[in-house]
């Protein structure tokens, strides 16, 4: 008999679908040969931190923090109340008697086919299992009958997949090791919940870094030259690249002169047909692109929507980073546009490497239709839009119809001084472009042949240097795959386009989370008050601004840098060149360093202390200044006493010690690091006056 372990009982329906008949019994399915059952998602899930070292209270201290568990232990899910959870504990005693059932001889991972699948999976085996038994994974690209069906007789040995399930745990203990200590800690330093986590706080600062350079920017003026002149009835536009700052406005305008008496005139005029690739098909973040700024779509609402479809049969697999397909899916790929003819799409297959590439594959191969269509009268509309998005994609990849384009670059001469080329293109059949949406649109130049003379008049148009754009789904999603990159540099998405730096960086592990958890993060972030999207552009919140800041002022930096660190080495326990103890280690240094803070001079100091600190008097009644969220307070704020020392002043941290040196001596040293409005760097001491805290720049 074989035991069959879905991750989810939709799974374990789809499962039963491909494999017969079976008869349904209390949490799972059974036939002659095969059992069926299933987890709900994660059953287990890892103790907190009061299971290695407890405390009394029961409260969060820094009695047991830092904590690094010699050994990490899973315990079965609990709910809100902290009590295990009466349904997970049934289920999880359901699979336990199955997998020890004497009639049972194998069993079967049927976890997503990915790393959380894998360990959800493992898990419960891990705990449920008395002996040694066959364990077999089955990997289901898509979750069609025919499909279970072949994989099931194509089954591996669960061991095949260590790497997968080592960097699944390893990316577990990691994310548990940021989030519980560091979340703890920054809590109580700062007196409000803040959620910390490895690729949470990067994810914000780059909204908050980008915001607060929104907010920040002072624009520029400057001048360019332009001509729009008519030639012929038609406007020529020239733009000249040179440009002249709000001082030189008499330089720009000597330079129109020097322009304009030359002569223009058309010196080439090349013309050329042009076949114009389809983009390629769709990863899960480039999907949620295009859903986002097409659609509105969260990443969220559209992960939702493609992971109903793919558990419908109708999409393969979702959580994938390819925008390829393995070259041994090339029969399956095949009866797909035979069925794609049979509903009237001119389609044919391609064996080109700009489709099938195995090089550009990590685990999964790009989301595709299945050879199960569905009904228009069985989607709703947003899960007809995301459908039609991946399947409109696939028919214009195979179109048998190319879309030919005209190109045309026309170069116009001032004099000697300048060549200005114009470029424009016309799109003369469209092929594929009937079936899937293109930005590429007619651009039309004027009607100008070699030598003709165009009409010119320059003249100084004022501009302003305009700031940086806020993010988007798209940019945000760009910028998370390889934080490293510039924003213009983003790859091209069409078929031609060299995307092997790209998968360089993705496959080393420099992005920011993957494409399985990322939405998840950043839907986390919205959660928590972080961060909001309207529309499809993400922007900072108050409670955002107060984390970052909140962290630098504990001199907690969570950057790019470092989450991509140890996103390069969980990706080497992936390919086995580093074991699971040695990558939690990593983080394990990495962390202590927070705790373990040097002591810095008084003048560099940031250390805000923690929460509730007692500072000193109050030198208006007497009371207890107390370190408080934003500031250092009299308690006795109640009574009306309104003495503070605000924890942050021009840009610089008032560190606890500035603050107890301030109601000692009324006055601190010299404190280093301070920054005007104007953005210049000062020095200064703060002394005393009353109830103000002032400057005394002769100290």
């Amino acid at each position: 008999m074989i035991l069959i372990i879905a991750e989810k009982p939709s799974l374990g329906r789809n499962i039963a679908a491909g494999l017969g008949s079976f008869q349904r019994r209390d949490g799972y399915l059974e036939n002659e040969n095969h059992i069926i059952t299933w987890a709900f998602g994660h059953l287990f899930s890892l103790a907190d931190i009061e299971y290695y070292n407890p405390t009394d209270s029961g409260r969060w201290t820094m009695d047991n923090l830092p904590c690094f568990p010699e050994k990490f232990h899973f315990e079965l899910r609990k709910g809100k109340d902290k009590q295990a959870d009466s349904g997970v504990i049934k289920q999880y005693k359901i699979i336990e008697q199955l997998c020890n059932r004497e009639d049972v001889d194998t069993i079967v991972n049927a976890g997503d086919a990915d790393r959380e699948g894998e360990i959800i999976v493992r898990t419960c085996i891990k705990n449920a299992l008395k002996k040694p038994k066959s364990i077999k994974r089955l990997w289901l690209p898509d979750q069609t009958p025919q499909t279970v069906k072949n994989a099931f007789a194509d089954m591996k040995d669960d061991a095949c997949f260590d790497n997968l399930a080592n960097e699944g745990y390893a990316r577990t203990y990691i994310d548990w090791l940021y989030g519980v200590n560091l979340t703890r800690y920054a809590t109580l330093r700062s007196g409000a919940l803040l959620r910390v986590g490895r690729v949470i706080v990067p994810i914000v600062r780059a909204i908050y870094d980008r915001d607060m350079a929104i907010k920040n920017f002072v624009p520029e003026k400057y001048y360019s030259i332009i001509s729009k002149e008519k030639t012929n009835e038609e406007t020529v536009e020239l733009q000249s690249k040179k440009k002249f700052t709000a001082n030189e406005y008499s330089k720009a305008i000597d330079t129109c002169s020097e322009y304009n008496s030359c002569e223009a005139v058309v010196t080439s005029v090349k013309r050329k047909k042009d076949t114009l690739s389809p983009g390629k098909l769709y990863s899960l973040s480039k999907l949620q692109n295009i859903l986002g700024k097409k659609y509105k779509m969260s990443m969220a609402e559209s992960l939702e929507i493609v992971q109903k479809l793919y558990e419908e049969g109708f999409l393969t697999y979702p959580r994938t980073n390819s925008e390829y397909l393995a070259t041994a899916e090339k029969g399956k790929i095949k009866s797909i546009l035979e069925n794609c003819q049979k509903i009237g799409y001119p389609v044919e297959f391609k064996d080109k490497k700009t489709i099938f590439d195995d090089s550009k594959i990590e685990s999964h191969s790009a989301i595709t239709p299945t050879y199960k269509i569905p009904e228009k009268n069985r989607l709703s509309e947003k899960e007809m839009q995301v459908y039609s998005t991946v399947f409109r994609r696939f028919v214009a990849v195979f179109c048998a119809e190319d879309c030919i384009a005209e190109k045309v670059e026309i170069t116009v001469s001032v004099g000697e001084l300048e060549d200005f080329v114009l470029k424009g293109i016309s799109i003369r059949e469209k092929g594929w472009m009937k079936y899937d949406d293109s930005t590429q649109k007619d651009k039309l130049l004027p009607r100008l042949q070699k030598g003709d003379k165009v009409n010119i008049n320059f003249v100084p148009i004022e501009k302003e240097t305009t700031p940086p754009k806020h993010y988007t789904i798209e940019t945000l999603n760009n910028y998370l795959k390889n934080p490293f990159r510039e924003e213009k540099a983003s790859v091209d998405d069409s078929m031609g386009a060299d995307d092997a730096e790209e998968y360089r960086a993705m496959f080393e592990g420099v992005e920011l989370g993957t494409e399985a958890t990322r939405t998840g993060i950043i839907d986390n972030a919205r959660s928590s008050g972080y961060i909001q999207l309207k529309k499809d552009v993400y922007t900072i919140l108050p409670d955002g601004i107060y984390l970052i800041e909140a962290l630098d002022r504990m001199n907690i930096s969570m950057d790019k840098f470092k989450t991509s660190e140890m996103g390069r080495a969980l990706k080497k326990v992936y390919r086995g060149d580093m074991n699971v103890d040695e990558s939690v280690s990593f983080a394990v240094n990495e962390i202590r360093n927070y705790f373990e803070a040097p002591q810095m001079p008084l003048e560099l100091d940031n250390d805000i202390g923690f929460f509730g600190d007692i500072v000193g008097q109050c030198p208006l009644c007497g009371k207890d200044v107390i370190r408080y969220k934003y500031n250092y307070g009299c308690s006795g704020y109640k009574e009306g006493c309104k003495f503070r020392i605000y924890m942050t002043i021009c840009n610089r941290t008032i560190s606890l010690n500035h603050a107890k040196q301030l109601l000692q001596n009324g006055r601190t040293d010299k404190i280093k690091g301070f920054k005007s409005k104007t953005g210049k760097d000062f020095d200064a001491v703060i002394k005393l006056d009353g109830d103000r805290c002032v400057f005394d720049f002769n100290s």
